[in-house]
Formats: structure tokens, sequence, C-alpha cells
């Protein structure tokens, strides 16, 4: 059964992305630089003949999480642990953690052992500042604290499939070993940040920083077709995944020129710029066993009072793959990606 979570921001109010709904509808700029020196080959590598999903079981993150799980007691377990087959496993609430927080489940030698496993997920430091929200003047958004956060096992690490989740204020991500056949991250992620979307203070300006550089070198003819006056919401059935035959909001990848190409592969790694290695591999070979960057779109999402030069949402979407940007009235990121798509 879900849970119903209380709501702690009170601008949050997004609904969560279920396990059943996805299934049913499928059938940082100076702080990326530090973290981007692989990301070049990361997308040359995407051009090549896709390759077989990414196998993760002995990455570190997994490792550490069996570790973890092996060293909870009874008791913990029955806070810490889910069986693989609860619904809450591939949810996503903006708004705070699915279950017990750390704060009230762990010692704190095991609570270091769970920062170790986010870390382990992010992309050096770098991503680690971007998943925490180290801004300087605080951490985690309104989770306010590491031990307000939730870090949830669900499923067996001993002997069978599992996911390590963390969720929190604007945050959801996970690990499981590619227990999980099909999406990428192991399921839909989602992530934000409480100051202004046009902030440099948020710190994912970086990533609509990139976006603003493909529509500044748009023409006007190709900015008509990429400049969209509904915006496409969030939840669940902002980043269904369309049929491959709909039309894709937004401008096409092959609507553009080759210097504009190659700034929209520059957005991607962007995107995928605080996330491990493997996890940005896997994304890059979804996208070509789905049609390649040929298949892309994208949009950028205005409304009337929105100061001109700016978007409230933009977003890249294509088979099997949705990013949604919320920028204002701060950053929302909803994402859903899979090699399992409607045909």
């Amino acid at each position: 059964m879900t849970e119903n979570l209380e709501n702690v921001c009170s601008e949050c109010d997004a609904p969560e992305l279920g396990r059943r709904d996805f299934i049913r509808l499928l059938g940082g700029a100076a702080a990326a630089t530090t973290v981007l020196g692989s990301a070049p080959r990361l997308f040359a590598e995407s051009k090549k003949r896709a390759a077989p999903r990414t196998e993760k079981k002995d990455s570190p993150a997994e490792v550490l999480v069996k570790e973890l799980f092996a060293g909870l007691s009874d008791e913990q377990k029955k806070s810490a642990v889910y069986p693989w087959t609860d619904n809450k496993r591939s949810q996503i609430n903006p708004n705070r953690s699915i279950g017990t927080p750390i704060g009230k489940i762990y010692s704190k030698t095991q609570t270091e052992l769970v920062e170790r496993i986010i870390k382990a997920m992010c992309a050096g430091e770098e991503g680690w500042k971007q998943i925490s929200r180290n801004d300087g003047k605080s951490v985690w958004d309104a989770s306010n604290d590491f031990s307000n956060v939730g870090a949830h096992i669900f499923g067996d690490p001993s002997q069978g499939k599992f996911a390590f989740l963390v969720t929190g204020h604007h945050l959801t991500i996970r690990c499981d070993g590619d227990s999980e056949e099909g999406p990428a991250f192991g399921g839909p992620i989602y992530y934000g940040h409480t100051p202004n979307g046009w902030s440099e203070r948020n710190l994912f300006y970086y990533q609509t920083k990139a976006a603003m550089s493909v529509y500044n070198a748009l023409s006007d003819k190709q900015k008509k077709v990429a400049l969209i006056e509904k915006n496409p919401g969030e939840g669940a059935g902002s980043v269904k995944f369309k049929k491959a035959q709909e039309r894709k909001p937004g401008l096409s990848h092959g609507e553009m020129s080759k210097d504009q190409q190659e700034l929209l592969s520059n957005v991607m790694r962007t995107l995928l710029s605080p996330f491990r290695k493997e996890d940005g591999d896997e994304v890059m070979q979804i996208i070509k066993a789905n049609g390649g960057f040929e298949k892309l779109h994208l949009g950028y999402f205005k409304e009337e009072k929105t100061k001109e030069g700016q978007w409230d949402f933009w977003r890249i979407e294509g088979p099997g793959f949705v990013w949604n940007f919320r920028v204002l009235p701060h950053v929302h990121c909803f994402v859903n990606i899979s090699n399992k798509v409607n045909s």
C-alpha cells in the first residue's frame, strides 16, 4: 500500500511517481567542468554500436550496500528493509523520506557507511555537492540534515535482487546492481534545489545555462518550433513515454545544424555530470538502442508572465527518454529513461 507522505515544502506538491504508474505508462556551470572530465569519452562511446547493459554488481556503491545489509540487526531491518516487490521501490516523493529516516535507524558507523554509499553513486565531490545540495548555506534542502534523509534497502542484497533507495526533499536516487531490467538508474529519479532556478545560487542552474546555449544558437524559425506556450507539468503524466510515431514537443535533433547538435550533446553530458560513470554510460547506451540522438527533441516551455529569455520548463524527450526540467519558481527535475518503450 502506498504511504501517504507529509508535504514538507509548501510549494512542492507534485504527485508521487509509482512503479505501477510507470509500468502502465510504459506497456554543477563551474561545478560541471570538474565532473565532465570523462564525459566527452562517454558521449563518444554512445556513437558506437550499443553495448550490453553496464554490469554494476561489483560497483563500489552496491558492494557497500551489501556490507550495510550484512550489519543490520533484525530490529533495524524492520525499518530499513522492504521486500523487493514493495511498490515504494520505484516511487518518487518530492518532499521527504519514504519511511523512517537515517537518524532513527542507523548507528553512527552505519550512517557513515550510508554516506559512503551515496557518495559512490555520485561523480566525485562535485556530484556529491549537488546531490546533497550543499550550497554553503544549507544541505539536503528542507530535509536540513542528513539524518532526516531516507536510505532504504529493497530485497536481499546477500542473495538476490536488491535496490538501495535514497529519498528526501527534492531527491530520489537509487542503485540496484542492474537488478531492475530496462530503466536507467534502476527506475525514475528526481532532483531539485530550493533557490530560484534562474539564480546562480541554484546548484543546477548550470544545466539550464547549457540548455540556454542551444536556444541562443537557434534561428528565429527554429525558435518558433522549440518554444511552446503550455508547459508539460509534473508527475507521472509528464514523464510517460509517447508512442514512437507521436511527435515529441520541441525542435528535433535532425532540425538542428551540426554546431547546434554538438551543443545538445553538451547538454546531455551536463545533465549526467552529477552521477557516477556507469549510470551515465547506461543512459547513453539506452539512447543509442532507442534510435540515437536523432530521435531526441528539445523544447522550451514559457508562460506569458515569464521574463523574456527565460522559461518555466525545458525538456529533452525521445523514445524511452524524458528529462523534464522545471526551472521556476525553483528546480524540480523528473527523469524517466528505459529501453522498454511503447512501439
